[in-house]
């Protein structure tokens, strides 16, 4: 017999697992688009974590880590298993202000007024559009989900896609763009 460390269900890292399970899937599967290939990074991660599980166990940037290490993750796989979204045209668009909620008045991943997405009524309904909207989201051509989910879902800056990518900020911009696009057509289709 080896030295090899067995785990319990009173394990630290089996709790650890059991917390951030669902956080670390629905990045991937937004990521990446489907769920078999989410599971597959899922995985990944919660090995890169067992492996550094002595630093990042009981710290409380666990979570921002393992999303960090996901989204990376998640990255890696698609460029290496799905068409590279480099290869997409380089369309530029003019770049103008960034354009939130705040100052249209919209939300932009149902196209949904602000004012009425946060009323009772519109509450209730949202409910069942949401699992509309996760299903369209993954439906969408890898370069224009991932920046889409990178922008909407993960809060990064176009500089910052731009940067994980390895695209402009113009090209960033179109895709998300399209993205949204996309997005409302299919769901009010």
């Amino acid at each position: 017999m080896g030295d090899v460390p067995r785990m319990t269900d009173a394990d630290p890292f089996d709790a650890f697992v059991r917390e951030f399970q669902d956080m670390v899937f629905a990045t991937a599967v937004r990521l990446v688009g489907n769920p078999h290939d989410a599971e597959d990074v899922a995985q990944i991660v919660f090995l890169k974590a067992f492996e550094r599980f002595d630093r990042i166990g009981g710290s409380a940037s666990a979570a921002g880590w393992l999303k960090t290490v996901t989204t990376n993750t998640c990255l890696n796989h698609l460029t290496r298993y799905k068409k590279r979204w480099r290869l997409f045209s380089e369309l530029e668009r003019p770049e103008g202000p960034r354009v939130d909620a705040g100052v249209t008045g919209r939300d932009y991943a149902s196209g949904i007024p602000a004012a009425a997405s946060a009323s009772p009524d519109f509450e209730s309904d949202r409910a069942g559009s949401d699992s509309a909207l996760e299903e369209a989201v993954r439906r969408l051509p890898d370069h224009q989900r991932v920046p889409l989910v990178l922008f909407h879902f993960e809060q990064r800056s176009y500089q910052e896609i731009a940067g994980l990518l390895g695209i402009s900020v113009g090209k960033v911009k179109t895709d998300i763009h399209r993205g949204r696009e996309a997005l409302r057509t299919s769901l009010a289709g």
